[in-house]
C-alpha cells in the first residue's frame, strides 16, 4: 500500500513537470469492485501537452521508482490517455472530454483529493 501512495505523488510530480492542471486523486482502496487502488486525473489544454504531461508521467516514474506502466492508450490522438500501472491508472485529458466522461464521479464512494495547480 505504501508503494502505491508513492507512486501516486511520483505521477503528481511528472504531471506538474509540464503543467497539467486540475489533478485529482482517486482513492479506490475501499471499494471492492474497483479495478485499482488509485486514479489520478488531470487535464491539458491541447493534444500536445496531453502528450508531453503523459510522457512526462513515464519518464519521471521510470526515474524515481524504476517502473513502467503496463499500458498507455490514447497517445494517437491524445484527447484521453491512459496509463496502467497496475495498482494505479492515471488519466489525462482535453478538458471538454474530461468533462464529457466525468471520471471522478463514477465512483461516488472513494476518496477524492484535489491537488493546487502550480
Amino acid at each position: 500500500m505504501e508503494t502505491s501512495t508513492q507512486l501516486v505523488e511520483t505521477i503528481v510530480k511528472g504531471i506538474q513537470e509540464k503543467k497539467g492542471s486540475d489533478i485529482v486523486t482517486v482513492d479506490l482502496q475501499d471499494i471492492e469492485s474497483a479495478i485499482c487502488r488509485y486514479f489520478v486525473i488531470c487535464q491539458g489544454n491541447s493534444p500536445t501537452q496531453v502528450g508531453a504531461i503523459a510522457e512526462s508521467v513515464g519518464e519521471t516514474v521510470l526515474k524515481d521508482l524504476r517502473e513502467k506502466p503496463t499500458a498507455v492508450v490514447g497517445l494517437e490522438n491524445a484527447q484521453w490517455v491512459a496509463m496502467d500501472f497496475t495498482d494505479v491508472m492515471v488519466h489525462i485529458f482535453l478538458p471538454d472530454v474530461r468533462e464529457y466522461y466525468d471520471m471522478e464521479h463514477l465512483w461516488e464512494d472513494a476518496v477524492l483529493t484535489k491537488i493546487e495547480n502550480i
